[in-house]
């Protein structure tokens, strides 16, 4: 295995082994960069959950206060009385079942993220094998299929996330990109970590939130302060 190189031996030494709280740790991440590409900043949170169980899956949505620093281009896939709101609201494609076949027959997948009205799910639903391991296809528990396309088509434009545990028992979220202000950064990770603690299932026994990092795409991972992000949700 050949050895890390000297900017990741140096950025990872910059951290010391105790748990920061969030406001000294994106200074740190930002202070020890040194890719040439503006990075993106992620929140991983270690769960004390079992991801094989229905009842102890934790997953949600959270609305990032400062967005992640794109916009994402959302299809709208509505029937011809929600055609106009969706437009309305900034949906970047909008349409029925053209807009399914489009994605059947050519495998168009020119957006980031799809909502949908219940009566076009049967539609949809004959693209999971499509949608589904891209993590593109609408879910009611994340807001995406739903009546009130307006608000789920602006809620994503303004930097609304979804985050669930994967086969480990993590969570990762992206909050970011390192330019963000660090102040901006700070509240996007805050967010994040609060609704996942908030997210906690009622069937997880003891400790819910094992481990939590803060870490940038080619950067070291900064540990955080459980007890700190604990309290931060319950208030």
């Amino acid at each position: 295995m050949s050895k890390a190189g000297k900017n990741i031996e140096k950025s990872r030494a910059a951290v010391q082994n105790r748990p920061y709280q969030l406001a000294e740790a994106v200074p740190l991440l930002q202070k020890v960069k040194y890719a040439k590409f503006d990075e993106t900043v992620e929140v991983t949170l270690r769960l004390g959950v079992d991801p094989k169980h229905a009842d102890q899956m934790v997953r949600g949505t959270v609305i990032l206060p400062h967005g992640l620093g794109k916009s994402k281009r959302v299809l709208a896939v509505v029937g011809p009385d929600k055609l106009r709101e969706a437009q309305e609201a900034g949906a970047d494609f909008a349409g029925g079942e053209d807009m399914v076949e489009k994605i059947q027959k050519e495998n168009w997948l020119d957006f980031d993220a799809i909502v949908a009205t219940p009566d076009m799910m049967r539609s949809l639903s004959r693209l999971g094998k499509v949608l589904g391991p891209r993590g593109l296809m609408p879910n009611p528990k994340t807001g995406t299929v739903t009546f009130e396309i307006g608000k789920a088509v602006q809620e994503l434009k303004a930097g609304k996330v979804e985050y669930r545990t994967d086969k480990t028992a993590l969570v990762h979220v992206p909050v970011g990109k390192l330019s963000f202000e660090a102040e901006k950064l700070v509240d996007n990770a805050r967010a994040v970590i609060v609704s996942v603690i908030r997210a906690k299932p009622a069937a997880a026994k003891g400790k819910y939130v094992k481990g939590l990092y803060i870490s940038s795409t080619m950067g070291p991972g900064i540990p955080l302060d459980v007890q700190a992000a604990e309290q931060a949700a319950k208030a």
